[in-house]
């Protein structure tokens, strides 16, 4: 199924590395103009050593108003891929509310604010756009550890309904990814640990870990036409481990 999104500029956040560098390589494969943003200036240059044709923004888009004033000068999208996002671990007895703000200011607040200016711009425009958020499985299930990610993430699955019954009348599909454990530098940080690690592998009928290019195919998907009219989804990249 080939899908071309020649003519299309689309802007990907967290794009520097993991899944985020993998959706901004495979949507230039497929003809966008892609803007990676990231807060690690160093990653995007080797991502645009590599792809010279991809455009590259570095901002911490944890910083409300300076994230506001760099998406607002990037100009009009065609569509937007919600990528970056924090994660860290600790026992529910040992969260704290530092590592609250942080990650509701990263998972949650600031999908808010980039998605308000690029949809106000679709909008006014008139552009049929698609917007896709990654989520995770961890939304959906509990997971040990994971407590204030967690709870981010499934605020992320609330702001992805939202954003589509609110934006669909415009032509806007809003639509979320909830992928299994994606052995990038975050899921390192949760998985790491061999025993962690099998007892999760048990729990998943496929006996196994997905892999970055799953979650790119899924989210090029759900930005393409062919997906025309899945709108307010939030679909589980997990092998199996939500229907167990």
């Amino acid at each position: 199924m080939e899908i071309s999104f020649k003519g299309k500029r689309i802007l990907v956040t967290g794009a520097g590395q993991g899944i985020g560098r993998g959706i901004a390589v495979e949507l230039w494969r497929a003809g966008a103009d892609v803007v990676a943003l990231s807060k690690t200036r160093a990653n995007l240059e080797a991502l645009q050593s590599e792809y010279p044709s991809i455009d590259i923004v570095d901002v911490d888009i944890g910083n409300w108003e300076k994230t506001r004033q760099v998406v607002e000068s990037l100009g009009h999208f065609d569509a937007l891929v919600n990528n970056a996002a924090y994660a860290s671990c600790e026992p529910f007895l040992e969260c704290t509310t530092a590592e609250f703000d942080r990650h509701f200011n990263v998972n949650v607040k600031a999908v808010l604010n980039v998605s308000q200016i690029v949809a106000r711009k679709m909008v006014e425009n008139k552009t049929h756009g698609a917007i896709v958020n990654i989520s995770s499985q961890a939304s959906k299930a509990a997971l040990k550890d994971h407590t204030i990610y967690s709870a981010s993430k499934a605020a992320l699955d609330a702001m992805t309904r939202a954003m589509a019954l609110e934006l669909g009348p415009h032509g806007i599909r809003v639509n979320a990814v909830n992928p299994t454990v994606i052995m990038t530098e975050m899921g390192k940080v949760g998985w790491s640990d061999p025993a962690k690690a099998n007892e999760m592998l048990s729990k998943i009928p496929l006996r196994r870990f997905g892999e970055v290019k799953e979650v790119v195919d899924a989210v090029v998907f759900l930005l393409s036409e062919r997906s025309s009219m899945i709108n307010g989804v939030e679909l589980p990249i997990d092998g199996g481990f939500l229907a167990t």
